[in-house]
Order: C-alpha cells, then structure tokens, then sequence
C-alpha cells in the first residue's frame, strides 16, 4: 500500500467549543484524517455530519477510533487524556496538559506505564517560522543568545469569562491560557528557564484569576528574557496579531511577537528579520543595520500539527511536544506563579524536583520548594 493509499485516521473530538470546533474543521479538511465521532455533554452541532455522544467512555465504547482530539475544559484534561490512552487510541491534548504540574506528571506516568502515543498541542511549535527561528538559534547564525523579549496583549470581550465560566476560575488565567503559549515557545527556542521572577494583577477585571504578567527570566545558558502578557489590555502585539493562525484575529503582518538578540545578530519571530552588519563596517553599534528576511514555506500551524499528529497516531514519528516536554512548561508557569505570589526569585529546577503538591491543585496554589535562598 503507497503512502497516498494509506486509510484516514479515525478521529474522535473530545469538547466541541471554541478549539474543538476549530480542530473539527482541520479534521475534515485533512486528507489523512476522518471525523468519526464528537464527544461533549452539551453539543449544538446541527451540522456534525458524525455520530455524537454525551461522554468520552460512550464514545469509545460505541466507536473504533484510532486517535482523539481532546478540547475540553483544562481541569478535565488530564482525566480524559488517560481515560483514551487506556483505550488504546492515540491523543492530541490541547494545551495546557494540565491545570497543575503534579496533574502533569500523573499524565506523563501514564504515557509511560501504557506505552501510550500523546501530543500535546503547542501548536505554535510546528508553525514554520518557528522551525526556521530555532535552527538560526542553533546553529550559531545569532552568535551567542543574550536576551529574548515577547509580549502579548489583547483585550477579550466580556462574553469570554461570563459565557464560559471556568475562564474566571482556578485553572485559566492569562498565564495559563495565553501566556503558556510564549513561554513553551520560549524554552523551545532558547532552552531551559533557570529562574524566574514575576509580578500578576487582576486589579483591570476584578476577577479570581490574573488579567496581566510580567516576568523576568534567566535561561540556564545565562541569556535574560522578560514576558509581558495581558488578556484586558488594547494592543496590536502579540502572536495571534503577528499569524494568520486564526480568522478571528486581525492580521497585522509588520508586527512580531518575540524578539531575540545575540552577539551577531538579532531575529524577530514570527516575522523573521534578521537584523546584522554587513561585513563591509565594524560590528559594532556606530555601524548601520542591515535587514534581511530568512526564507520560509508559510503554512499555517493547526494544519502542521495535524499533519504531525496524524504520523504519531500511525507510530512513524515521536511526537513534537511530548507529556514531558509540556509538564516542563506547566512547571515554568507555576514557579511563575509562586514567584509572583512571594515576591522572590525561583529557581526552576529545584521547583520541578521539589515536592509534589495535591494532585488536585492549580497554578495558583504551586508545590512547595523552588524558591532561591539568597533571593
């Protein structure tokens, strides 16, 4: 059988809001891919076209499905992710993979202990810039990395917490729901955060969650880093603003939302400029910048992913953004908060090592351990 001839893979959607509805339609418009069925106690979709079902275990019961999309509410992740895997099926996770970094490492366990095939969906990693972006990293193109800032800002509509009432709840917060995104793709594109400082405020919507983050970042290689995200606050910055990922974001193709300095050059991403001198002047700041933009196929990220996924379902490629690779992020984000809570540096790797919190916790209520002594 060539590869073209290969039959689709059987997809099951867990949650059909707002990213389950998106991942509905790149399943049906994959080639590789078949919608099979749709999971969520509360689905309106007239239009399914598939069979649809109150629960997850009802659907697995009632159908052969070989992978399934899971996009339900984050404190429901990591249950439904290991009620699939027992099944046998192949998952793709959307992000966070967890609402606590001990919920992470109970997913990672059951990867581990069922052989099980999980993606998490970071999906910004598979966009192509992005690939582009850490091969200039590694491979010297920057010179030695010394800063990297990113920012995201964006003000949601009221509709977004009162509609949905667990964006107001432990468990969501910009940091999690947006900000997560930039740090993953932080330690994807400079490595591993060593420390981490931070300041939150919820004072702009008055809710239990934070509305804005600043952070302050040390990378295990010495480079400095800050982020700064707000979900109350007006502005054309910001990954969502800088792609064409989705249509319900204004495209601004001059903006960019990260931006990376290194001893020989500097790159803003998604955009690509690559900012160095020529070698016809001193390297140095008297001399004028040339610009110059790296080469990349555009394709969209969702799309990439899927592609990526439907290879790890199939078990003929590891998966881009493992359980591990994605509890790692969720460790960054609760020393974060902790950082933010306490006022005091954290050191990241001592936080990860420390002691589990309750299994039931969330990024507010971090493990203990982690904070740096001579803070």
């Amino acid at each position: 059988m060539t590869v073209s001839a290969r039959p689709p893979v059987r997809i099951g959607v867990v949650g059909a809001g707002f990213m389950g509805r998106q991942h509905i339609g790149f399943v049906r418009a994959a080639a590789g891919a078949a919608l099979a069925a749709i999971a969520d106690p509360a689905v309106t979709l007239t239009d399914a076209e598939c069979p649809t079902y109150p629960s997850t275990a009802r659907m697995l019961d009632a159908e052969q499905l070989d992978a399934v999309i899971i996009a339900n509410p984050n404190a429901l992740h990591v249950e439904t992710a290991v009620e699939c895997l027992e099944a046998g099926v192949a998952v793709l996770l959307e992000k966070p993979a967890a609402v606590s970094y001990a919920q992470s490492r109970r997913l990672v366990d059951a990867v581990e202990r069922l052989n099980g095939r999980l993606l998490v969906g970071h999906h910004r990693r598979h966009h192509p810039a992005v690939a582009r972006a850490r091969a200039a990293v590694g491979d010297g193109d920057l010179g030695q990395i010394v800063a990297v800032s990113a920012l995201w800002s964006a003000r949601k509509e009221p509709e977004y917490f009162t509609g949905t009432p667990w964006h107001s709840e432990p468990g969501a917060g910009v940091t999690l729901i947006n900000a997560v995104h930039d740090l993953d793709l932080l330690r994807h594109l400079c490595g591993e955060v060593a420390e981490v400082q931070a300041m939150q405020s919820s004072h702009a919507r008055g809710l239990e969650v934070e509305d804005t983050i600043s952070l302050s970042l040390r990378f295990e290689s010495g480079a400095l880093g800050t982020l700064l995200a707000s979900d109350a606050g007006v502005s054309p910055w910001g990954w969502d603003q800088a792609t064409e990922e989705t249509p319900a974001f204004p495209f601004l193709p001059d903006e960019v939302a990260y931006r990376i300095v290194g001893t020989r050059a500097a790159l803003s991403v998604p955009n690509l400029a690559k900012y160095a001198y020529d070698p016809s002047v001193p390297a140095d700041w008297h001399s004028p910048l040339s610009r110059t933009y790296l080469p990349v196929a555009p394709r969209g990220s969702f799309p990439a992913q899927l592609d990526h996924f439907l290879e790890v379902a199939r078990g003929t490629t590891e998966p881009l953004v493992s359980a591990d690779d994605a509890s790692r992020t969720l460790a960054l984000v609760e020393a974060a908060a902790l950082a933010a809570r306490t006022g005091r540096t954290v050191d990241v790797r001592r936080f990860r090592d420390g002691p589990p919190a309750d299994d039931g916790g969330s990024p507010d209520l971090p493990a203990p351990g982690g904070l740096d002594d001579g803070a």
